[in-house]
Formats: structure tokens, sequence, C-alpha cells
């Protein structure tokens, strides 16, 4: 049973490859792909049994893929948000899991799948998926716990200018310019946050929409970011994550 995996987060391809691997040994993973261009080219020319696709990808939504080529194998969709399910019913989705994935919640989706194998049609009652989705749609943080010596301080999500990566540490920093350190990584951080609120602009920083006062053309058709107080070398929106950045800010 040959799996693709479209995931352009790299622990997230690789714990998904794990859970897999437990779950259903039988599974084979001929690819970890990270871009809506990359897929299209390897999709042309190599047939699938399943795949698992991240919806929000480095170069744009992964409904792009399948908008470009025909692809009659079925689709789990996974992704931190839940505004996208409508569309992935209707993209040959079978399943829709809400990152970070439960192990119960991907047991259930393999279930799905091979029902799917021996109906030879998708089992999907659109109404119950939606509801289930609906139950299992999070809380986005509202704010961050931090210790500060022997003091506990709440930092309320809306304070928060941005959360970044430096030095092997994680920080947030404060609409006031102060910094505190964090526990999680950004990755884990960002499936925490509200998506319309704070995206993740490269590997090290995510912003908060309501903090950025500029937006400066830079080079190689990438995009500079003005954050009070954020006084990294450079605040710049990957040149991978252009398209999804403006679309987010123009929201």
């Amino acid at each position: 049973m040959n799996v693709l995996i479209i995931e352009d987060e790299s622990r997230a391809a690789i714990r998904l490859e794990k859970l897999l691997g437990m779950l259903a040994p039988h599974f084979k993973i001929i690819a970890k792909l990270e871009t809506v261009r990359e897929s299209i080219t390897f999709l042309q020319t190599t047939k699938v049994d399943l795949i698992f696709s991240d919806i929000q990808l480095a170069d744009g939504l992964s409904f792009e893929i399948y908008s470009q080529i025909s692809v009659d194998c079925p689709i789990v969709f996974t992704t931190a948000y839940d505004q996208y399910a409508i569309i992935a019913f209707e993209t040959n989705g079978i399943d829709y899991l809400l990152k970070p994935i439960a192990e119960e919640r991907l047991k259930k989706a393999i279930n799905k799948f091979e029902q799917f194998q021996i109906t030879a049609s998708p089992v999907i009652d659109l109404q119950n998926l939606i509801q289930q989705i609906t139950k299992e749609t999070k809380t986005y943080k509202s704010r961050f716990m931090i210790k500060v010596g022997e003091k506990i301080r709440s930092i309320p999500i809306t304070s928060i200018n941005a959360f970044y990566s430096e030095q092997k540490g994680t920080y947030l920093l404060t609409n006031e310019g102060r910094n505190y350190v964090l526990d999680q990584s950004l990755e884990e951080i960002v499936h925490l946050l509200d998506p319309t609120l704070y995206f993740k602009i490269n590997r090290k920083i995510i912003v908060n929409i309501q903090a950025i006062t500029e937006i400066i053309a830079h080079s190689n058709s990438r995009l500079k970011i003005v954050i009070p107080h954020l006084n990294l070398v450079e605040v710049v929106v990957a040149r991978e994550k252009v398209k999804a950045f403006k679309s987010w800010i123009d929201a």
C-alpha cells in the first residue's frame, strides 16, 4: 500500500510516519513532500494508494495540487485549522485530522480508508464529519504562564508581538519589549495560536498581525517586516511563504 505524505513541517512529517509505522505497518511511505510544486510533479508520474496531505504548505494551499491534476486516490487532510473542512471533503477527502494528530483519530482515519478499499466508494457522511470537526475544534491559547524566578507571570496572548527562536532557545516578545523564555518549540507553539492573528513567517519567527507596523519589499522576492522591539538581524518572510503571507495579511 503506497502512501504519500505532503507536509512542510519536518517534525510533523516524521511523527506521522512513525505513527503510521505503528498503526499500519503494511503502509509503505514512498515519499514525503513539502510543497505544492513538487507534489504536482511527483503525482504526475507516480501512482499512490493514499495521501496524507497538510493543507497550508510553504508555497500555498494543497488544494492547488488537486485542482491542477487528477488524483483518484483517497486523501486524509491534516491541518492545525478547521476552516478548510468543506473544501477538503469536496476534494477526495475521506477524513480531516486536526494537529497535533491524536493516535486514536489517526487509527479511525486508517479504518475509514480500509473500509473505502472494501466498498470502492467513499463512506462519508458529510454532516457527521462536520459535526465531528466542530467538536474537535480547539480553543486557541489565550495566555502563556511564564516562570520568572520564583514567580509565575501570566502573559495575555493579545500583548505578545512575536515568538522567535535564537541560539537553541524559544522566546516570546511582549508589546512592552520584554522577552521571556518558553519551553515549547516554535512548531509546537504555532498550533496553539489563532491562525487569523499569528503567522509563522520563516523557521525562526511567528508574528502577531496587530504588531506589524511596516512591510518592506526585500531581496529575492521576499518581504521584510517591522515589529516593535523585535531586534533580530532580519525579520523576513521566507520567499516560499510570501504568497500565503499576503493572503493572510489581506484576509
